[in-house]
């Protein structure tokens, strides 16, 4: 902004020389302007300098090295349900970060909404956010091609001994704590004789609402997470995962993240597979990989075919080929993002079958979504964070003729009008008026000046 006040040629050498800090020899408008741009442009940190312990990068990578965040260094894969065979109709062609053709004729508005929003239903529009799911392993339907920007991901799942940790450093008090109950397994309550003492889930019958219950105590009172150290926090709300997460500096992973660390490679519509290791659908290839329920009648009958009947400790079995352990089953995942009734779930849990044939089918499209303060046993999470990236600015304005004189405190809270480095001022003077118009001038213009501060960083990733 531009304000006119009165000054002499001494006064304009005095604010001239108070103004020498933002370079060793003068400058002009333009130099100082172009001197500022240049500052909130300075280079990106380089991403191979930057690595967080039990965190895997996912980006763009040469053969050697992370591509840096000058050049497109993000993942493009085909996302969604893993039982569809609409993505064998995408091209490679289309997971390209350089993909920058555009078409000879301008697209008609009822192309970019059948592109956006696919069929419209002709018995009404949909709610915002709406998507179809598969019935067998509720993924996305149809698969569609997303991008998403470089991000770490813990390789592990977050275990009792670490949420622990959390709670007793802020005193925290989960949400099934403050209710007073959570979900438990039918089958797995101490005592089957009182299970119609308890109110079931309307939803899951099999699950059945425990008072007591929470990560503690995962079978309700008598129960113990002792000798489970090692194994997934269970009993957490979205709400409680975000927060630990949040003391961690770090956030939960987005949806699309989640999938393209779980895909870990197997992007395109050639080399897409149906599970984590492959497309081999037997049991005895999936006991090998995955904490499921396996062969015997849900919910009584659990075979233990894997070694475990209910969560397994983190790392029991073989990560993918990116280094992620429990991509599926265990425990299902909380996501970022979502609405609070809807919060979305992702990788299957131990009580999901291999085929769908009960609950959901363990799929790397496995995907449900859940009332935010949701708690049961088969629920974890772990956290994602969002590499360094290049300092911006923008400038925040101030006007003196509004919001007074802008003071400057010391530590003793005295206040001091002096220059400071990051204020500067545009002035306009003019020497061919009378000094009377010169000082009407100075009441009545605006005193507005600017202060140079950091952009906040309004997008964590590209899903939202």
């Amino acid at each position: 902004m531009i304000f006119k006040t009165a000054l002499t040629r001494q006064n304009l050498v005095l604010l001239l020389s108070l103004q020498a800090f933002k370079c060793s020899t003068f400058l002009n408008a333009q130099e100082i302007e172009d001197a500022e741009i240049g500052s909130a442009l300075d280079p990106h940190p380089d991403p191979n300098e930057e690595d967080h312990p039990g965190m895997i990068y996912m980006g763009a990578k040469n053969e050697t090295h992370r591509i840096t965040h000058d050049q497109p260094n993000g993942i493009k894969y085909i996302f969604g349900t893993s039982f569809d065979e609409t993505h064998k109709e995408i091209e490679e062609k289309d997971l390209s970060l350089h993909k920058n053709a555009k078409p000879d004729m301008p697209k008609t508005r009822e192309e970019v909404i059948a592109e956006r929003h696919g069929q419209v239903n002709p018995e009404g529009p949909k709610p915002f956010g709406h998507v179809d799911n598969h019935e067998l392993d509720g993924g996305v339907n149809p698969p569609k091609v997303v991008h998403v920007d470089p991000f770490f991901m813990d390789e592990a799942l977050i275990t009792n001994k670490e949420f622990g940790i959390f709670v007793r450093s802020l005193y925290y008090k989960t949400e099934a704590e403050n209710f007073g109950w959570s979900f438990v397994l039918s089958s797995f309550l101490p005592n089957a004789d009182e299970l119609h003492k308890h109110e079931k889930d309307p939803e899951a019958e099999h699950w059945v609402a425990v008072d007591g219950a929470y990560w503690r105590e995962p079978e309700g009172p008598g129960s113990s997470y002792k000798f489970r150290e090692n194994h997934p926090v269970v009993h957490v709300s979205h709400r409680d995962a975000a927060e630990y997460c949040k003391w961690k500096g770090k956030r939960l992973p987005g949806e699309w993240e989640w999938e393209a660390a779980a895909r870990a490679g197997h992007y395109g519509p050639k080399n897409r597979t149906l599970y984590s290791w492959g497309d081999d659908d037997s049991v005895d290839m999936a006991k090998k990989y995955a904490n499921l329920w396996g062969s015997g009648e849900f919910p009584w009958e659990n075979l233990a075919e894997d070694g475990w009947r209910g969560t397994s400790p983190v790392k029991t079995f073989p990560p993918n080929d990116y280094g992620f352990y429990d991509m599926t089953g265990n425990v299902w995942e909380w996501m970022r993002g979502g609405k609070h009734k809807a919060r979305i779930v992702r990788g299957g849990s131990y009580v999901d079958s291999l085929d769908g044939s009960f609950n959901h089918a363990a799929t790397l499209g496995a995907r449900s979504t859940l009332h935010g303060t949701t708690s049961t046993g088969n629920i974890g999470f772990r956290c994602a964070k969002a590499p360094k990236r290049r300092t911006e600015y923008h400038y925040k304005l101030h006007d003196e003729s509004e919001h007074g004189s802008l003071a400057i405190e010391d530590q003793f809270g005295k206040q001091h009008m002096v220059p400071t480095r990051d204020w500067d001022e545009d002035l306009i003077v003019r020497e061919d008026e009378d000094e009377d118009e010169f000082k009407e001038d100075l009441y009545d213009a605006p005193h507005i000046k600017k202060k140079k501060v950091v952009m906040p960083r309004t997008r964590r990733s590209n899903e939202l």
